[in-house]
């Protein structure tokens, strides 16, 4: 069940059958958008989930703060049927944080709304144990029954023919190895960070450059591409853009190590995808599976320019050697732990505890 159009391209071609309650696309883009919309407000949303739940054994609950939210609490809390709730980081005290108003509206949301839903919930899934630890510290009351589950993505498998040739066509002036950083181009990623720490370690020789992949706003872009030019070191960052498909592999496949300075990620497919790869990651502590990458797959510091450097630094310390150690440990705790296969196992098991009454 979702609020996605019916008529959704996305929805026609899902493999299952998808309940999308939503307005249609030919509708909705012809019309005035409300401000409730963009809550996800669907009139036949409630009344379908109290007319139908029953049909099912379980029910599980995907993010907050939208309608959806509100329908689910309105038909599950007090009902008889056993439900989850899996908050994709939704309960991260970093948004309250930065956002105060938000944060106060949220607040109020939560003693009637999203409260309620978690609160009652045979079990709130978290996708790492630090996830879990930071849901502590954002709402009150908070009395969530905690499981933390598997979360990943699936193995893209070795490098494959054609991959290093569509990533090397979109940056033709890379000539030395490089350091990736592949995510939305944005603030909250700490790309300025990245770029000046990087500096740092390229000023001491000619061993890697930096390769900046993702969509960016034009302004933010400028702004990034000027700090480079004040620190020296434009010649030495390249700007593929949005990475997909062979690029995107190729990408992950020819780094010498991954590099996300993130100030808040719940979890980070893409260090997942690049642990994946065999390759080291170099993260902040805030990005959430960073007691998992640090079992021996990378390294994790403070989301700070002195972090960052750190991490650059230790980076280069590395030898080649013990660059492909690190990778390979990574990749072995990829397959253990974020490989797509064990999170279905892990959802699986949550649900029949839930129908079992054991949270």
């Amino acid at each position: 069940m979702s609020l996605d159009p019916p008529d959704a391209p996305w929805v026609k071609d899902f493999p299952l059958k998808v309940f999308a309650c939503g307005e249609p696309m030919d509708k909705a883009s012809g019309g005035v958008r409300r401000p409730w919309h963009r809550y996800g407000y669907c009139p036949a949303f409630i009344p379908w989930l109290k007319a139908h739940t029953r049909d099912y054994d379980v029910v599980t609950v995907h993010g907050l703060w939208n309608f959806s939210t509100m329908g689910a609490r309105a038909a599950l809390v007090g009902a008889d049927v056993p439900y989850l709730v899996m908050s994709h980081g939704m309960l991260d005290p970093w948004f309250k944080r930065n956002f105060p108003l938000k944060g106060a509206m949220k607040q109020a949301l939560w003693w009637f709304n999203e409260g309620p839903l978690v609160n009652n919930a045979r079990a709130v899934l978290f996708t790492s144990e630090e996830e879990r630890i930071l849901a502590r510290q954002s709402f009150t009351p908070y009395r969530a029954k905690e499981r933390v589950v598997a979360y990943g993505t699936s193995d893209p498998g070795p490098l494959r023919p054609g991959q290093t040739e569509a990533f090397r066509a979109l940056v033709p002036n890379l000539r030395r190895p490089y350091l990736l950083y592949l995510s939305r181009i944005h603030p909250k990623k700490g790309c300025d960070l990245l770029i000046d720490a990087f500096a740092e370690i390229a000023r001491d020789g000619d061993g890697v450059d930096l390769v900046m992949a993702g969509p960016v706003s034009d302004d933010y872009f400028a702004e990034l591409k000027a700090l480079a030019e004040r620190r020296g070191i434009a010649d030495r960052i390249h700007w593929p853009g949005m990475l997909r498909g062979d690029a995107k592999w190729g990408g992950f496949h020819g780094c010498e190590a991954f590099v996300l300075p993130s100030h808040q990620e719940n979890f980070g497919i893409v260090v997942a995808e690049a642990m994946a790869c065999a390759k080291p990651v170099f993260i902040t502590n805030k990005v959430n599976i960073w007691r998992e990458v640090t079992a021996g797959g990378g390294f994790a510091d403070e989301d700070d320019r002195p972090g960052v450097v750190r991490l650059l630094r230790r980076f280069a310390a590395l030898s080649l050697d013990e660059r492909q150690v690190i990778g390979e440990r990574a990749r072995a705790i990829f397959l253990s732990s974020f490989e797509v296969s064990r999170a279905a196992e892990d959802l699986n098991d949550a649900c029949r505890d839930a129908m079992a009454g054991r949270t």
